[in-house]
């Protein structure tokens, strides 16, 4: 297809047939994840027709995913939510009628201001799930309207990436990626990089995601290309695995364990770094003295996994230079997570491996631009130290978790809940809930969700479909926008990009549209600042000598120059500390295997192990009530947690809620393949469909999470079928963790399987 410039505003390329080529970055509604692949949209007569990769664009250069390739079946699908809506009806009769955005803004406009007047700004929570960019927009609107409790409500623990945050933060002050070149324009032909020679990939199935800032593909690309063999850690047998050097098969929630036995093995063995250790680390000889505790023969008893493998998988590592480790969520919902973070981070460093060509490498936002802020640093350096600490006075959990006062923004969620329920310290009397599927995703111990938010005088939910929690909770739906009709940006590691709007659907408007103009009638000073979403937009650009308009003109993507913001060896040219000094971004200068940071918090200092808070060990009774681990959360590339559902192409490959049982498992139970049974525990039971599978272990079993039905009836009891589905409705709470962070219990929990009877599916 030949093309031409066109002087369409934000094109990149038009044909003779009338087809505009719009070149954009894949991130918020539509897919869902943390991507952040380029796209390119097509579009005649004002409407999407297709959408293929960008082939130019370094980061996944040209690939797609099935979400995005049916972006155009979730843009134009007829149960779409395209006009604001107002409950006329009681909660959760699914009665709504269209009203226009002046009506809704006033609506909630009036309820805010009304609760604030009364009760604080504290009064109200603002609510997200994850994926999408939304973390810029609601934070923005909470900080706006004065509330200090930004959450993602329902998970427990905060258990997503924030205990592996932590741990970075702790160890090194940064944070850090794994290196497949991904910050080089030329890629994997960069004469700069070097393949990892081994690559550790802990507690995730890369090929079926693209989580927190990487591209799971791209350790394909290093087998593929660079002949990186794998070190696979996982309780599954995966694609990954079987083509994995060393898979070690460990018991869910064991990870802090396995990560002390391997540093146990590596110091003891003196298979470290000795040069690296010797001159840029501190506090060795105390790790040193704490990893005795873990000797491989214990670890292999904790873990279920062979000793003989836990000492060749760390010798295997520790040979290779370069080594890379990717890890993944299980990680965060391993008990205190933050400690286990920290001991698996020491694995890279004291092996060398930091910010070296094919290790682990320092994650910087983009040119300096920040899309949402990670840590307390960057909410300083957005909203002022004043308000901050203004913040961190009223905000739930500052007072007992020393973790959420001081690093990132995040009310702690299980503190939230029991909060809105019990109404101590203070009265919690609003939400507003952006793309988070509370009662359909997230949520554990979601029932005990369910009422008490309930008890809220005013919910208003920001999303692209009904589902359970628009049903059942919300006063007000606002209907938000996919990436392909909105104007944002992304700065999560690298490339620095921006999503350009080429289509309207209905009467949709972005995150950032919707959240900005009420912030402004909360808060006139903000719309003094901002009158437009481009002028926000470009305020956090300006830092990188560009806007908007230039980076759409780029092509909308652009990769940082040399410097604090692209790889390698930074911390020996001085490019990590604010006083520009060679080191680390840590108070003694030096990566802090002993951590002053967490020491300052009152949290040990030094890694540490816990075993689960259900298991065979720490409640052996309950084990044998329920004798399977249920392992849940299983990501697929068809749904990005409890979305797509409804759209045909994806729902077609997976129509039903599966579990994944051993077949000698099921045969010992009476269970037919293809057959639909109950999972359950003392908190209830949920409905799957079983699929005998030589994936899991035979004490294990593994289902996916985010599962309603659209195609059922919406209106309560049933709310599309989320009583029968919904697997976190068996998922204990609160967060097994000391710190705060971490510890949601969805990967351990202990359950049977029992048969249904006849009629009851």
């Amino acid at each position: 297809m030949l093309f031409t410039e066109s002087a369409v505003k934000g094109t990149v390329m038009k044909n003779e047939a009338g087809i505009q080529e719009f070149k954009t970055v894949a991130w918020s509604a539509g897919p869902g994840c943390h991507g952040s692949c380029g796209q390119k949209i097509y579009v005649k007569d004002g409407k999407m027709i297709r959408i293929e990769g960008d082939e130019n664009n370094p980061w996944s250069q040209g690939r797609s995913c099935p979400r995005v390739l049916a972006l155009k079946q979730y843009m134009y699908h007829p149960d779409r939510i395209t006009a604001p809506l107002k409950r006329v009806g009681g909660r959760g009769e699914g009665k709504f009628e269209r009203i226009s955005w002046d009506e809704a803004f006033d609506i909630c406009e009036k309820k805010l201001r009304g609760i604030r007047d009364q009760f604080g700004a504290e009064a109200v929570v603002f609510v997200q799930g994850t994926g999408r960019d939304v973390g810029g927009p609601i934070s923005f609107l909470a900080y706006s309207y004065g509330s200090p409790n930004w959450v993602q409500l329902g998970l427990s623990g905060q258990s997503c990436y924030t205990p592996r945050l932590s741990g970075m933060k702790a160890t090194l002050g940064d944070f850090c990626v794994a290196d497949c070149s991904q910050f080089l324009e030329k890629r994997y032909d960069d004469p700069e990089y070097k393949f990892p020679k081994v690559m550790m990939v802990w507690a995730q199935y890369p090929p079926a995601t693209c989580p927190d800032g990487f591209y799971g593909h791209w350790i394909v690309d290093c087998m593929r290309k660079g002949g990186t063999q794998i070190i696979a850690i996982d309780p599954r047998h995966t694609w990954m695995t079987s083509r994995a050097k060393y898979h070690l098969q460990l018991r869910p929630g064991t990870d802090g364990a396995l990560a002390l036995g391997m540093l146990n093995v590596i110091i003891n063995e003196e298979l470290y770094d000795k040069e690296f250790v010797e001159k840029w680390t501190f506090g060795f000889d105390k790790l040193k003295e704490r990893v005795q505790q873990y000797p491989p023969a214990k670890v292999a008893k904790i873990t279920w996994v062979p000793e003989n493998l836990i000492i060749e998988a760390a010798r295997c590592y520790a040979k290779a230079k370069p080594a890379g480790l990717q890890w993944g969520l299980a990680v965060d919902m391993a008990p205190e997570a933050t400690s286990v973070a920290q001991a698996i981070t020491q694995l890279w460093c004291i092996t060398g491996n930091v910010d070296v060509p094919g290790g682990n490498v320092f994650g910087k936002p983009s040119h300096g631009v920040t899309t949402y802020p990670y840590a307390t640093e960057e909410l300083v350096a957005l909203y002022g130290q004043e308000l901050v600490t203004k913040m961190n006075a009223k905000r739930i959990g500052a007072d007992r978790y020393p973790l959420v006062k001081g690093f990132r923004g995040w009310a702690q969620p299980d503190d939230v809940i029991d909060q809105i329920d019990s109404g101590l310290p203070y009265p919690i009397k609003g939400a507003w809930i952006q793309t988070a599927n509370i009662l359909g995703g997230q949520a554990a111990r979601m029932r005990f969700h369910y009422e008490a938010l309930k008890k809220l005088d005013f919910i208003a939910v920001v999303d692209l479909f009904h589902n359970p929690t628009t049903m059942a909770l919300a006063d007000i739906v606002l209907p938000a926008a996919t990436f392909a009709e909105k104007d944002g940006f992304r700065s999560w590691w690298a490339p620095l990009g921006v999503i350009q709007k080429t289509v309207q659907v209905g009467d949709c408007k972005s995150d950032y549209e919707i959240n900005l103009e009420l912030a402004k009638r909360l808060n006139p000073e903000v719309g003094k600042k901002f009158p437009t979403v481009k002028d926000l937009i470009n305020s956090r650009l300006a830092v990188a000598g560009t806007n908007f308009d230039e980076m759409v003109a780029k092509g909308s993507w652009a990769m940082p120059a040399d410097g604090p913001y692209r790889p390698y060896r930074r911390h020996e040219r001085g490019l990590l500390r604010p006083d520009g000094k060679p080191g680390f971004n840590t108070p003694s200068g030096k990566v802090e295997l002993w951590s002053q940071f967490y020491e300052g918090f009152g949290i040990d200092p030094l890694p540490f192990y816990l075993e689960p808070a259900q298991s065979p060990i720490s409640t052996p009774e309950l084990y044998q009530k329920y004798p399977l681990i249920m392992i849940s959360g299983t990501r697929s590339p068809l749904f990005f947690h409890s979305e797509h559902r409804m759209i045909p192409w994806l729902r077609e490959k997976m129509p039903e809620p599966l579990v994944d049982i051993h077949p000698d498992t099921a045969k010992q139970l009476g269970i037919h393949d293809g057959e639909w049974v109950y999972i359950e525990n003392d908190m209830g039971k949920v409905r799957r469909k079983a699929k005998y599978s030589l994936t899991v272990h035979p004490k294990m079993i593994n289902t996916m999470h985010g599962w309603w039905m659209p195609e059922e009836e919406g209106a309560e009891p049933n709310l599309f079928g989320v009583w029968k589905y919904q697997i976190n409705q068996i998922i204990p709470g609160p967060q097994h963790s000391k710190s705060g962070f971490g510890g949601g219990q969805y990967k351990c929990t202990l359950v049977k399987l029992t048969k249904m009877r006849d009629g009851e599916v």
